[in-house]
């Protein structure tokens, strides 16, 4: 069971680090991922992520939330996450009731009954993250990205994506499954937890070989 009490966001990402499981076949493309995002990193002036789900609701705004978390906690600059879907809906209200209990503050900056825009932040934050649901070519999204997708549909449904350097395919298990039942807080926190902690194992890779 995982404490539903708000909780420090860097205890929880480094909680979720230490507690990470991981099969070697996983280990291996987290390390692929890295091992990307490192070699574009020299060879750019910026270089973005752009975190894709079909609608860009829960696993992709996870990722993306716990990356920016994760260039902050290691220092790293000129690397930006972004989120998108092949469809527009919404910063889905369990998965932004998550991230507010892992210490992530919500700010309304335009409010949308249909898709709200909210600013993140966090303790010792200096510029928030601006996210809502958008589809992954949206112009908020920095152009060129390494395309990271997270479910099998957006695998499916996005066989071509133009503006991509490199594309991974990272699927996690869609808290959606929870919604309406009793377990609907500790299914999304666990997905909060297992996201972050493999961000942490991607982005600590990156930061041990980039300063080296």
């Amino acid at each position: 069971m995982i404490n539903t009490k708000n909780i420090d966001t860097k205890i929880f990402f480094e909680e979720a680090k230490r507690n990470l499981v991981l099969s070697d076949e996983r280990k291996e493309l987290l390390l692929k991922i890295a091992d990307t995002i490192i070699d574009e990193y020299f060879e750019r002036d910026k270089l973005n992520l752009n975190f894709i789900c079909t609608h860009n609701s829960r696993r992709s705004q996870f990722a993306q939330v716990w990356s920016f978390f994760a260039i902050n906690y290691f220092s790293i600059e000129n690397i930006f996450s972004f989120s998108g879907g092949t469809e527009t809906t919404a910063f889905h209200r369990n998965t932004v009731r998550a991230l507010q209990k892992n210490g992530f503050e919500f700010n309304v900056d335009n409010f949308s009954h249909q898709n709200p825009k909210y600013l993140i932040s966090f303790h010792g934050c200096k510029t928030p993250l601006m996210a809502f649901s958008k589809v992954f070519d949206n112009s908020h999204n920095d152009y060129p990205y390494i395309a990271i997708t997270t479910c099998d549909s957006a695998d499916e449904n996005c066989p071509f994506i133009p503006d991509a350097i490199e594309r991974f395919h990272l699927p996690f298990t869609d808290p959606k499954i929870s919604d309406e039942r009793e377990d609907t807080k500790e299914t999304y926190l666990a997905s909060s937890k297992q996201i972050a902690g493999e961000i942490f194992f991607i982005f600590e890779e990156v930061k041990k070989n980039i300063t080296t």
